[in-house]
């Protein structure tokens, strides 16, 4: 019976133990970590300045390396997308090169630190031709409200939505602003009224590495800041022959003038100041009327605010005196006396506003030189637009 006893007694110790057999069983092992990496290898044609995509599975991403086609390190560093929760884009300390070789590498390891590898080598565009637009106003300059932002192209853009959509404006008092493109070369941004007076206003032209089309690439990224100043806005009437010189919403000044005569009409709506000359060369030619013909004329003035580029000024016209306030007779011209017209001068500012109204003539458009904008409507000045 011992025995027997000691028999069944070792038969009930040799059974299963739930605790023994989780210690004695070997963890499953982690799931290997994938690596993706974009551009795709041997992508060729890559802007310089599309982003270099990592995408880890199963895994932590451990290492990024670039180098250029040399073998010489690119510096940069890795950061979440914004626009990809999950993928990490890997940025240069400064933008990659036109035409280069370069090698993207990325090491990732799963949960028992096994790691794995991809990489990508692309070559960068070539391009048939680099290109950086003109950009005005120009930085750190105070303007009047009225002036809008320029930029001009050397070659005509062809995909005008790439480019349109890396020209950045910001100001301190926001807007409704909108690019519109006045021809294939030019792009201009203004609000749907006049900027807010005091305002300051940053334009990042972010140009390199965009396609223009027709192998044409940007050369380089600008950034212009100006100021919009005081508020000077106006009014010509040709119907009364008055100006009328408003200061913020104050009147200051209401001054007799001539605006242009039956034959020479001056353009009806807002103007915009480009430039002043205390003294300047009226020439009939500038505008395609020969100075020896009938209505040619060659002029010294003095205080010369410039309205138009099609000739049109505010200015000094002594010899009309007796018609300011009563007829229109110049050529398109604002005419002031002398020390009104130096009073006028010395109170404006690039960018300011002169309203021309009731004149015979045609209203202000491109024929009459580069900053027609005002004249056009709104919802044709958003029809301009690449990205509407």
């Amino acid at each position: 019976m011992i025995a027997a006893g000691a028999l069944l007694f070792l038969a009930g110790c040799s059974g299963d133990d739930p605790r023994q057999t989780a210690e004695q069983t070997t963890a499953a092992a982690a799931d290997p970590a994938t690596v993706t990496v974009a551009p795709a290898d041997g992508a060729a044609d890559v802007s310089p300045v599309e982003p270099l995509e990592i995408t880890v599975t199963d895994g932590e991403l451990a290492e990024v390396t670039v180098v250029d086609g040399s073998g010489a390190a690119v510096a940069g560093e890795v950061a979440e997308s914004a626009d990809a929760p999950g993928t990490e884009v890997w940025t240069p300390e400064t933008p990659l090169a036109y035409g280069t070789s370069y090698t993207l590498t990325a090491v990732a390891a799963n949960a028992d630190d096994e790691e794995a590898t991809a990489s990508t080598t692309f070559t960068t565009v070539t391009p048939a031709t680099l290109s950086t637009p003109s950009i005005g106003p120009l930085d750190g300059m105070v303007v009047g409200v009225g002036l809008p932002i320029r930029v001009y192209f050397d070659e005509a853009v062809t995909d005008k939505a790439a480019v349109e959509s890396h020209l950045l404006v910001t100001s301190s008092n926001p807007t409704d602003g909108v690019w519109s493109w006045l021809s294939d070369s030019e792009v201009h941004f203004r609000p749907s009224e006049y900027w807010p007076e005091n305002t300051d206003v940053t334009l990042d032209a972010n140009l390199y590495g965009v396609d223009f089309g027709d192998g044409i690439w940007g050369e380089k990224n600008r950034r212009v800041s100006f100021t919009i100043g005081e508020r000077h806005v106006s009014i010509a009437d040709a119907g009364n022959h008055t100006l009328q010189v408003y200061d913020g919403d104050q009147l200051v000044q209401t001054f007799p003038m001539s605006a242009g005569g039956p034959d020479f009409p001056s353009r009806n709506g807002p103007h915009v100041v480009t430039e002043l000359n205390r003294d300047r060369v009226m020439d009939s030619s500038t505008y395609g009327v020969p100075v020896d013909s009938p209505n040619g004329y060659r002029t010294p003035v003095e205080y010369a605010v410039r309205l138009s580029n099609n000739g049109e000024f505010v200015h000094a016209a002594p010899w009309s005196v007796a018609q300011q306030g009563r007829e229109n007779v110049s050529h398109g011209c604002i005419n002031l006396s002398t020390d009104r017209a130096a009073w006028f001068f010395n109170f404006s500012q690039p960018g300011d506003v002169v309203e021309i109204r009731n004149s015979i003539g045609p209203t202000l458009s491109a024929a009459d030189g580069d900053i027609y904008d005002w004249a056009i409507p709104w919802d044709e000045w958003q029809a301009g637009s690449a990205l509407k």
